[in-house]
């Protein structure tokens, strides 16, 4: 009963994610595009049907299987191990992966190695320095261990970039994800703990988007939860 709700968030998801590329990105059939931590690749896929992009992923899952997945060049693995051709991709994306990383200056250096010599990398990352995480502390949905390995504020995120041969285009105190995620799991787990299971709060989650509405439309100034940086490799 939840699939088409789900499609739909998901398919919302990875417009966003577009809308923020095309501010810096032209797409077309020529644009060879890497998305690290691609999962069954729906943003890949959707920029192959809009633009006819070059698409690549990488995930360290294996065994991965979606509508259309063989339509992706994939690669499984660690990012950093995988023997990509130097300066091949136009554009590579992070949509949270850094987080996930156990090595992170090292897949800075990989993004780095494959990006054509003024290439572009969209890195989003959870916000540690955010509204979210001073409302809810240790009970921010952003602190997932062990899932997420390490978390950045502002300053350590743009710091970690430029230490690596990047140039910052546009630091965006926002992101493709949805902010209001974080804030409904963090009140979820500040009253109840951990034991989430959006099957069963589907209702409640829904009717607080509607109640939240007017502070959610006002997101990109607000520093909810998320944060999204574009750079050039230099």
């Amino acid at each position: 009963m939840l699939q088409p709700l789900y499609e739909r968030a998901m398919n919302k998801h990875d417009l966003e994610k577009i809308k923020i590329v095309q501010n810096y990105v032209e797409l077309h059939r020529k644009t060879e595009v890497l998305d690290v931590g691609c999962a069954v690749g729906t943003f890949l896929l959707k920029l192959k049907e809009e633009f006819n992009c070059d698409i690549s992923g990488v995930d360290f899952k294996e065994d991965l299987t979606y509508p259309d997945f063989d339509k992706i060049n994939f690669y499984c693995g660690l990012f950093y191990e995988q023997d990509f051709k130097d300066k091949k991709f136009d554009l590579v994306t992070m949509w949270h992966f850094l987080e996930h990383c156990y090595q992170p200056q090292k897949s800075l250096s990989k993004a780095h190695s494959v990006l054509k010599t003024g290439g572009t990398l969209i890195i989003e990352v959870p916000r540690l320095d955010s509204l979210s995480y001073k409302i809810f502390k240790d009970k921010w949905p952003g602190v997932q261990a062990p899932q997420h390995t390490v978390l950045f504020d502002k300053e350590s995120l743009l710091t970690m970039v430029t230490n690596s041969g990047y140039k910052l285009i546009e630091y965006l105190p926002y992101g493709a994800f949805p902010p209001y995620f974080y804030l409904f799991a963090g009140t979820w787990f500040k009253l109840f703990g951990k034991g989430l299971n959006l099957d069963k709060a589907i209702a409640p989650y829904f009717a607080g988007q509607i109640a939240l509405a007017p502070m959610l439309m006002m997101q990109k100034k607000l520093n909810l939860a998320m944060q999204t940086i574009v750079c050039e490799k230099i």
